[in-house]
C-alpha cells in the first residue's frame, strides 16, 4: 500500500475509504460492512466518516464494521461547524465516539467553516486531545485564505491536515493550496477523488486509461494519490468496487499519461475559489 506521512511522523494509507451516503440505505448495509472490512483486511485502513453523513448513520455503521478491530483502523471523522463551539464541538466528539463504539478518534475534523471562532473550536480540539478523546485533529473545506488564518494562531501548527474536494475535474487547489501545504508538509486529504463517480463515464478519461489497459477509476485515483502527499478517500460501497478502486495502486502515472490528462484536464492558471460539494 502505498502511504503518506503524517506532521507527526504517522504513516497512513494513500487510499482510504470514503462513507459519504453509506448506512443510509439498510438493504446495503450487509455489503457496506463487508467492503469496510475487506479494505481494512487490504491495507485500506484509513475510513473517513462525520456527523453529517446520514445524521451518524454512517459512524454507526462504521462502528459495527471495526467491532473487534479498532486498533487496526485510522478513524477519521468530523464535527458539524454549528456544533464547533467549544461545548459543542465537545459534546459532537462524545455522541460520534458513542455512534462509533469507541474510545478515541484518530483525527477529527471541522468539517467546513462556520459562525463559531476558530478560537473555539481549536479550543475545544486541544481539550479532547488532552482528554484522549481525539490523537489529532484538522480540518475541512478550507482555502488558502483560511489556512492561513488559521496557522496565525497560537495552535494551528498542530493541524494534522486540510480535506478539499480535489480530482481530475477539480484542480484549483494546484494554483496555490496545494503548493503551500506542501511547502509545510501538510498532507492534503482529497475527498470525491473521483467526482461522486462522475469521472467514471468521461469518455477523454476512459479513452486514456483504456489505452493503459485499466480503468477511469483505476486512473483517476492514480493521478490523485501520484501528486505525493495527498490521501484519496473513495466511497465504495461494495467489495467489487473497492477491488477496483485498490487497482489504482499498481498504475502507473508515466510523464506521457501525465500530459494527457494534463490536456484533458487542464491545471489552474488562475486562482479561484475553493470548491465544495
Amino acid at each position: 500500500m502505498k502511504t503518506v506521512r503524517l506532521l507527526d511522523g504517522t504513516i497512513v494509507p494513500a487510499i482510504g475509504q470514503g462513507t459519504w451516503t453509506t448506512g443510509e440505505d439498510p438493504r446495503l448495509r450487509a455489503e457496506e460492512i463487508a467492503t469496510l472490512r475487506e479494505g481494512i483486511d487490504r491495507g485500506a485502513s484509513l475510513i473517513d466518516t462525520a456527523e453529517m453523513y446520514g445524521e451518524g448513520a454512517s459512524e454507526d455503521l462504521v462502528g459495527e464494521a471495526i467491532a473487534g478491530r479498532r486498533d487496526e483502523v485510522f478513524l477519521v471523522s468530523k464535527v458539524y461547524p454549528w456544533n464547533a463551539s467549544r461545548a459543542g464541538t465537545i459534546a459532537a466528539c462524545e455522541r460520534s465516539l458513542k455512534r462509533l463504539r469507541t474510545d478515541r478518534i484518530d483525527l477529527y475534523l471541522l468539517h467546513w467553516r462556520g459562525e463559531h471562532p476558530l478560537a473555539e473550536t481549536v479550543a475545544a480540539f486541544e481539550a479532547l486531545k488532552k482528554a484522549g478523546k481525539i490523537r489529532r485533529w484538522g480540518v475541512s473545506n478550507f482555502d488558502h485564505g483560511d489556512m492561513d488564518e488559521l496557522m496565525d494562531g497560537k495552535v494551528g501548527g498542530a493541524c494534522a491536515t486540510d480535506q478539499v474536494l480535489y480530482n481530475l475535474s477539480r484542480r484549483g487547489i494546484e494554483w496555490d493550496l496545494l503548493p503551500w501545504a506542501r511547502s509545510i508538509n501538510l498532507p492534503i486529504m482529497a475527498y470525491s477523488p473521483l467526482e461522486q463517480a462522475r469521472l467514471l463515464f468521461d469518455r477523454e478519461l476512459k479513452t486514456i486509461a483504456e489505452g493503459r489497459g485499466v480503468t477511469a477509476a483505476q486512473l483517476a485515483l492514480a493521478w490523485v494519490v501520484d501528486r505525493g502527499g495527498v490521501i484519496a478517500i473513495p466511497k465504495a460501497s461494495s467489495r467489487r468496487r473497492l477491488a477496483e478502486n485498490l487497482g489504482a495502486l499498481d498504475v502507473e502515472i508515466t510523464p506521457e499519461v501525465r500530459a494527457a490528462l494534463d490536456l484533458a484536464f487542464p491545471p489552474p492558471h488562475r486562482a479561484t475559489p475553493l470548491e465544495m460539494l
